[in-house]
């Protein structure tokens, strides 16, 4: 009776009645990313009554996520999104199964976290996750529910579907066969609205109820590309062409490589506090160099230059070898590679990336 209640609202529907209800009660999601879509996107699909969501999250719950991670309190900073949400979750609707890794995905749990999930929402900012979670999808024959974000676009598919026939609808690699290889920001580099975030999140969702209730026309075939300013849209057509060998051949080169889910290494970080040090004693022996893409981005200190990572030439520097040089930017995760990339030209020259970035410096 308290489940009727519950689900009164979408059961009155006739697309949906007693029979969708029930299978959205059996049916099994994993969300990628638990960040702005992937909350948004879990709550949702929560209240719906899916009956077993799974949460796969490794990142803690920092201040700058707030503005568009909105299950989130001030008082959860520091703790982890995937169980903070799951509590959420459980709060909001305890007649459903909520699971959750705090995990990053790579290669090699990929296929161990999804194989048991009917539909995956890709909710991740990372471009080398978004391709493993696509190859990983289409190998395992796994429908995956597709979500983006640059700066005011949004960008909605649904991939691997099956089609009625033995074959798949078109994937990923069909809209975008290569990994760029030019450095793309992710939102928090680049920045975006909370509003175009919460739009993507909940497309995803409606993109799940579509397929597990077998209503309506998912975006399949399609990438559908939103723009939050002048409340626009454009459905790019895609062909089914990387088929699952293709795919199979990729998947064993790539390594799906992200700094930002691989542990650091100690003797490339500089802690705030040594900084803040160093700053007070030492200052004419450092030479800070930001890496933010915007380059307006306030600083609670003075820096020698600003770069951009997608603009960062090490070779193009003129190099005090006896200075140290500082990389920083709003985490510590873009000047990391940063730093990665200066030591390789510079082998001898200190070189250190601001741990935990400026975020963990003004706290």
């Amino acid at each position: 009776m308290a489940q009727a209640q519950r689900y009164q609202r979408q059961i009155t529907l006739p697309e949906i009645g007693e029979i969708g209800q029930q299978k959205l009660n059996e049916a099994k999601v994993l969300v990628a990313g638990c960040g702005g879509l992937g909350s948004v996107a879990a709550v949702y699909l929560a209240a719906s009554g899916i009956g077993h969501l799974h949460l796969v999250d490794f990142d803690v719950i920092s201040l700058s996520n707030l503005h568009r991670q909105v299950f989130y309190k001030t008082s959860a900073i520091g703790k982890a999104k995937a169980e903070v949400l799951a509590a959420h979750i459980n709060a909001v609707n305890p007649d459903i199964k909520v699971t959750f890794s705090k995990v990053a995905l790579t290669k090699a749990n990929v296929f161990s976290l999804i194989a048991n999930f009917d539909i995956i929402l890709d909710c991740t900012d990372s471009l080398p996750i978004k391709y493993l979670m696509n190859d990983a999808c289409v190998l395992a024959d796994k429908i995956l529910v597709y979500g983006s974000l640059y700066k005011f676009d949004g960008y909605v598919a649904t991939f691997n579907a099956p089609d009625g026939t033995e074959n798949r609808t078109a994937n990923l690699r069909d809209a975008f066969p290569q990994m760029p290889k030019k450095y793309i920001p992710n939102c928090a580099e680049a920045g975006t609205l909370n509003a175009i975030v919460g739009l993507i999140g909940l497309m995803q969702a409606n993109e799940v109820l579509k397929l597990v209730c077998e209503i309506g026309v998912p975006i399949q075939n399609q990438l559908l590309i939103y723009n939050s300013l002048f409340n626009s849209q454009f459905k790019m057509k895609l062909e089914p062409s990387f088929d699952k060998e293709h795919i199979k051949l990729l998947f064993e080169k790539e390594p799906y490589a992200d700094v930002s889910c691989n542990l650091q290494d100690e003797t490339l970080l500089i802690s705030a506090s040594a900084l803040k040090l160093q700053l007070l004693n030492s200052r004419a022996q450092l030479y800070l160099i930001s890496v933010i893409e915007n380059l307006n981005t306030p600083l609670p200190f003075e820096v020698d230059a600003r770069i951009p990572l997608s603009k960062f030439k090490p070779s193009d520097l003129k190099i005090d070898p006896l200075k140290s040089y500082i990389l920083i930017c709003q985490r510590g995760i873009t000047s990391y590679t940063a730093t990665l990339r200066f030591k390789e030209v510079y082998k001898k020259v200190v070189a250190l990336s601001l741990k935990g970035g400026i975020e963990n410096y003004s706290n």
